[in-house]
């Protein structure tokens, strides 16, 4: 007979650096229960059934493999996203983006636009807190989009749409109250791409050229042609790379434009808007 406690503490994962939150997380999903169960009930008998579920999940992560894939979801913000290897999976960071457009616009009637949405993370957590919004995402990949839309029909977002389009082309003359986008960042060189969780991660999702500015060009070049006067467009971007994309900002531009820190205190997203 095995039981919770004992199959935590034998868990054995030391290349994670959340090792006692990934056994805990993937133990609760072998067992179809929630992490304050195994805290509750840590003398609880475990099937042979779950701990051999247990075991090929723990097996996979000791491999690297990120344990939102594993277990198919990831919280963002205050919903729970599907989560699949064709998309990046959320993270805390991308949240300062939530917040910050939150911030900048009322809880009255816009139009959002969120560019490269992967999981849909971004629109479907505005969406979530601004009824009054019309939100759109759009992802190039097909299969993105068909899973931010199935996330979208879960949570009951009537007030956002999914749509493919590469940034702005499917998107005609639509104009837009803000636009947001976490795109491709990072340059093709960097080597933190063959380390960690990120060796899992789709490379069009993360790369952007030698200096990983590529896409945040375009977007920065195209947005004011989908902003409305006065229009704001947030974008994140690495954590060496504020004062290259205020430059991009400006040189289209936009005014009054900034950077915000991360939970770790780098500058994580710059912002702007057009004149009104």
């Amino acid at each position: 007979m095995t039981i919770i406690a004992s199959l935590l503490r034998n868990a054995q994962l030391p290349d994670s650096p959340t090792e006692r939150l990934d056994a805990e997380l993937l133990l609760a999903a072998a067992l179809g229960k929630s992490r304050s169960y195994l805290h509750t009930w840590p003398e609880r008998i475990v099937s042979s059934d779950a701990a051999q579920t247990y075991d090929g999940y723990l097996q996979r992560r000791r491999d690297g493999e990120p344990v939102a894939y594993i277990l198919g979801q990831q919280g963002f913000w205050k919903i729970d996203l599907e989560v699949a290897p064709h998309t990046l999976i959320p993270r805390p960071d991308t949240e300062l983006l939530v917040e910050t457009a939150l911030e900048l616009l009322p809880a009255l009637p816009a139009k959002v636009l969120d560019l490269g949405t992967g999981t849909g993370a971004i629109a479907l957590a505005l969406a979530s807190e601004r009824p009054a919004w019309q939100v759109t995402a759009v992802d190039r990949v097909p299969e993105a989009a068909a899973l931010a839309e199935r996330n979208r029909q879960r949570l009951g977002l009537a007030n956002a749409r999914i749509q493919v389009s590469h940034w702005f082309d499917g998107l005609s003359s639509e104009r837009f109250d803000l636009i947001v986008s976490n795109p491709p960042y990072i340059a093709a060189s960097d080597p933190h791409l063959i380390d960690g969780d990120v060796r899992f991660e789709p490379s069009s999702a993360l790369v952007a050229g030698v200096d990983g500015l590529d896409d945040l060009r375009v977007i920065a070049a195209q947005a004011p042609s989908h902003l409305t006067p006065g229009g704001w467009l947030l974008l994140e971007h690495g954590y060496d790379q504020a004062d290259a994309v205020q430059v991009l900002l400006r040189e289209n531009g936009f005014v009054e434009v900034s950077s915000r820190t991360d939970l770790g205190g780098h500058p994580r997203i710059t912002l702007g808007h057009l004149p009104c």
